[in-house]
């Protein structure tokens, strides 16, 4: 009995279809520059980054993986991530050098797992899910904009908990990436061998 192939039009596909269409829509309300369009791409970036968890979960769990979804999911997760970096440092939110040590390393690990895709798969490690929650985390926050709503005291609060939030992403980001590129050292070392 063989297997029926999975559509390209499952869930999982599709919310990952969503997320790149987020991705300007976010970017558009982030420009805009008002308060409203402000929490609206508030609220894009949190459902966005909700389906970037969401979509590879469903695609493991009911066997919706397909090409596609290998393709654009970690195309869709990098354009999200790497276009809120930009337009946050852009704004004067993030300190300057955040961003590029994030982008060079998200580019960086997502091109060596396609290459190395071709061999031997290279899974995502506790790590490197704790760095996204963690990168999503300070992103949030650094969207929200506290002063419309919360006590000044309240609003340096949360400003000395996204730094924190923003070092202990950093450190995860490279951190993780350091576990990656050992794994696929390993992983050439046995192919070697063998």
């Amino acid at each position: 009995m063989t297997s029926r192939p999975v559509s390209m039009w499952n869930p999982a596909n599709l919310m990952t279809m969503a997320r790149l269409v987020m991705v300007p829509v976010f970017v558009w309300l982030f420009l805009v520059g008002t308060t409203q369009a402000r929490w609206w791409a508030v609220a894009v970036f949190v459902v966005a980054a909700f389906t970037d968890m969401a979509d590879g979960y469903l695609a493991r769990r009911y066997n919706w993986i397909t090409n596609f979804g290998k393709l654009a999911d970690p195309i869709a997760d990098k354009a999200l991530v790497i276009g809120a970096l930009v337009l946050l440092t852009w704004e004067g939110s993030l300190w300057w050098w955040v961003a590029p040590v994030i982008i060079v390393r998200e580019l960086g690990i997502t091109l060596m797992r396609l290459f190395l895709a071709r061999v031997e798969v290279i899974a995502a490690s506790w790590m490197g899910k704790l760095k996204t929650v963690c990168q999503l985390g300070f992103i949030t926050f650094l969207l929200v904009p506290w002063s419309t709503f919360a006590a000044p005291g309240a609003v340096v609060g949360m400003a000395w908990l996204t730094r924190a939030l923003i070092v202990v992403a950093v450190a995860l980001t490279l951190w993780s990436g350091g576990q990656y590129v050992v794994a696929a050292v390993r992983s050439a070392r046995g192919r070697r061998a063998a």
